[in-house]
């Protein structure tokens, strides 16, 4: 399933998800402009849980050097299909979610949801050494609180059936709620084969959208 649009307008201008979707944008093209270089970037500003792992234990005092990949990965992507894919869900939820938030409750609460997808994704597999990269596990979060901001709008949805496309109007409930058990099953089918190494880092996935949900109740304003 493919969403295009949701049926909830925004009141104020989404500053911040916007150049979050810029940020992203333009890391993503210095990165293209490394040319042989990139994989040492990666290497060096993406997370890496078996380093996380052996830094904790070596040098444990030496917080910076242990977290500041965590933020990093946030902005950093693997390929054209990646970015977009990600940025394009951003831009499809985070306005609302930023609208019912504030400008600045809402870069907190999108740093909060990257940093506890990337834990769990070390705690599932510590010893991992592929890099994670990418906002999935913090867009993820973002879907998890729109999941209860909005579980009654709709969400026009493009769905390929074998050679066809058919555009319809699913719930937002449903469609958070089946994007979400996707990702459970996928995340289990991971470990069961043993191929949780690399690929998708499916339970970043499942602890930003946790994440998310809970958190909604702190940072969402209050009206009377």
């Amino acid at each position: 399933m493919i969403p295009l649009r949701d049926n909830i307008p925004s009141r104020s201008w989404p500053l911040v998800n916007v150049s979050i979707i810029i940020l992203n944008a333009l890391v993503f093209i210095y990165e293209l402009s490394l040319g042989p270089y990139i994989e040492k970037f990666i290497l060096h500003y993406g997370f890496t849980p078996a380093v996380y792992q052996y830094l904790s234990e070596v040098a444990p005092a030496n917080i910076p050097l242990r977290v500041y990949p965590i933020f990093t990965s946030m902005f950093m992507h693997g390929g054209w299909v990646h970015l977009i894919s990600n940025m394009w869900i951003l831009w499809i939820f985070g306005d609302n979610v930023e609208d019912r938030m504030g400008h600045l409750r809402y870069i907190l609460f999108y740093l909060a949801c990257g940093i506890a997808a990337a834990l769990t994704q070390f705690w599932v597999n510590p010893y991992a050494k592929v890099p994670m990269v990418g906002a999935s596990g913090a867009i993820a979060g973002v879907m998890g609180a729109y999941f209860f901001l909005y579980p009654h709008a709709r969400i026009l949805t493009l769905i390929p059936i074998f050679f066809f496309f058919q555009i319809i109007e699913i719930p937002a409930f449903f469609f958070l709620a089946f994007w979400f058990i996707m990702q459970f099953f996928s995340g289990s089918l991971a470990i069961t084969t043993h191929a949780s190494a690399g690929g998708v880092a499916w339970f970043a996935h499942i602890g930003g959208f946790i994440t998310g949900a809970g958190l909604i109740w702190i940072f969402k304003k209050r009206y009377r």
